[in-house]
């Protein structure tokens, strides 16, 4: 006969008295039942939250030894080859982490390499969600809190690497300065309330430090735990399947199951950071010394995140640069404007403006619990690797001069090369995504009718050699048959009325883009209806020797 088995009673005691007060029981119980999807793409947002706490944790041991001061001294540390040299207090505090801190060069390695895992999660996180369209109703806002995250990620990468002051950073702040200044009318103003002064002044290290440590962490952590709130209660997308409705969920339930594999994912991700820091170095500022205005590098790149911005700036042309005439005249630097402000705008401003404008292309104002398959939404997708392709452009772009030496072109041919690419490049990328988005669902459709290949050959009594197809799986069947029609109320109002009067909402110069955008988004899409799933392995034959098929 069975037993209950009882927490033991100092735990039961405590449970009682956090319950007594709060009330958590009955809330506690229905959370931790709460169901999770299982497949693998959802752990992509894990990664980027792990990988933030890695952050959070080694950056506070940093912040023990790390001084914010631009204040001069003359280096006398354990590291002979600069002894002797004069550089900045954050310089030095720096390489006394690196060489007198136990674990220190440990544990600054882990916490970049965590900032770059951090970075390159939240992008493919990101584009996970976009290419499924789980940024729909009602996840709008979880979306556009995702987009503030990944811009703040962004700023904060950028601040921390520059606080070392070593040459490389030196040489970020010096562009991150440029772009301060390209700003009409308030740039110097920045500028020199920033730096305190000129280039270098004496406060940025210590304004970046504080930015770093205090505010954008809060306004990430705040984001993260907004998010996942949200999250919590709107509950997780899923894929296509048997049992998955916009109204059911089927996976895994948080505790025990989910928890476990949520923990082990925590450790293997901590392990993998810690693997890369331990045998792969990254930014040794001891080889690229103090930063000085008069030197400059070579062949150094930012981390990659930063990579767009930096080939932006190397190729767009100075032959746009005005001058307004205010004055003695007031010159717009567009080459160092638009890269450094307008396109990193343009990125940002179409990732979040995208959930409503394609709502209102579509009307599409359900809610969305299932998610897509890129291939059932070939617009969408095709746009998405346009912008994939544009920012690889610019991100190759930012080390063209290393590209250069390594092949042997000219420089200068590298930056028509890539100025190029980058205006037809994703238009080629948009125009082969959609082909191939549309061939796949022409091949779902036709595994659909049909089945799939058995490999088993038959005989007719026509004397025809054929292939049995086979009927797909109840998963199978379901993922195909998932395929949603894409159709626009925009296409179906009316252009005129009963008396033949033009639908004044059509008319106007908003309700004409509309229909033509709506046009453009739901044509040559492969069209399910009517299809019928094959459920038979038997032949049929026809008197016509053309129309013998397996089914």
């Amino acid at each position: 006969m069975s037993k209950t088995t009882q927490a033991p009673k100092a735990l039961r005691g405590v449970g009682n008295f956090i319950d007594d007060r709060f009330h958590l029981a009955k809330g506690g119980e229905k959370n931790l039942r709460k169901v999770f999807p299982n497949h693998w793409s959802f752990m992509l947002g894990e990664i980027a939250l792990y990988s933030f706490i890695i952050l959070l944790v080694t950056g506070v041991f940093l912040t023990l030894w790390f001084k914010p001061s631009m204040a001069e001294i003359v280096y006398d540390g354990s590291y002979e080859r600069l002894q002797g040299v004069p550089m900045s207090e954050a310089y030095a505090s720096t390489l006394f982490i690196d060489f007198d801190v136990r674990g220190g060069f440990l544990m600054r390695q882990i916490h970049h390499w965590a900032a770059l895992i951090f970075v390159a999660a939240l992008v493919v996180h990101m584009l996970r969600v976009f290419f499924t369209g789980a940024f729909r109703k009602p996840r709008e806002i979880n979306w556009l809190i995702g987009v503030a995250i990944f811009t703040l990620a962004m700023v904060e990468g950028l601040f921390g690497y520059s606080l070392p002051d070593d040459l490389p950073s030196g040489m970020g702040v010096r562009i991150l300065q440029g772009v301060m200044l390209a700003l009409p009318l308030v740039g110097s103003y920045i500028s020199m309330f920033l730096f305190g002064g000129e280039f270098p002044g004496e406060d940025i290290i210590t304004r970046l430090y504080m930015l770093h440590i205090l505010l954008i962490p809060a306004l990430l952590l705040a984001l993260i735990v907004a998010h996942f709130m949200i999250l919590w209660h709107q509950k997780h997308t899923q894929y296509p399947g048997p049992g998955r409705t916009d109204k059911t969920v089927v996976g895994t339930p948080m505790f025990p199951a989910f928890a476990v594999k949520a923990g082990g994912f925590f450790f293997f991700t901590f392990a993998v950071i810690a693997g890369l820091s331990a045998f792969v170095q990254i930014n040794p500022i001891h080889l690229f010394g103090p930063f000085t205005p008069t030197s400059i590098t070579s062949g150094l790149q930012p981390d990659w995140y930063m990579g767009f911005m930096e080939g932006s700036l190397r190729i767009f042309p100075n032959t746009l640069d005005f001058t307004l005439p205010i004055g003695d005249g007031y010159p717009i630097i567009t080459a160092v404007l638009v890269p450094g402000l307008v396109v990193p705008g343009l990125i940002f401003g179409a990732l979040a403006a995208w959930p409503f404008i394609e709502q209102w292309i579509t009307g599409d104002k359900r809610a969305h619990n299932v998610a897509d398959r890129p291939r059932n939404a070939p617009v969408r997708t095709g746009l998405g690797v346009a912008g994939i392709v544009f920012y690889g452009v610019l991100w190759m772009a930012g080390a063209n001069d290393v590209l250069s030496e390594t092949f042997s072109i000219d420089l200068y041919l590298t930056t028509y090369i890539f100025r190029t690419l980058a205006i037809f490049g994703p238009i080629i990328g948009f125009i082969i995504t959609k082909r191939i988005c549309l061939g796949l669902q022409r091949r779902d459709r036709e595994t659909l009718e049909h089945g799939y290949e058995s490999g088993t050959i038959q005989q007719l009594p026509s004397g025809e050699f054929i292939e049995v197809h086979k009927e797909s799986s109840d998963e199978t069947t379901h993922v195909l048959a998932s395929k949603p029609v894409i159709t626009s109320t925009a296409l179906e109002e009316d252009e005129t009325d009963e008396k033949g009067v033009e639908n004044p909402e059509t008319r106007k110069g908003m309700g004409k883009l509309r229909r033509a955008l709506a046009h453009w988004y739901t044509k040559d899409n492969v069209s399910f209806e009517g299809v019928e799933a094959h459920t038979g392995h038997h032949l049929h034959h026809s008197a016509d020797h053309g129309d013998d098929k397996a089914h």
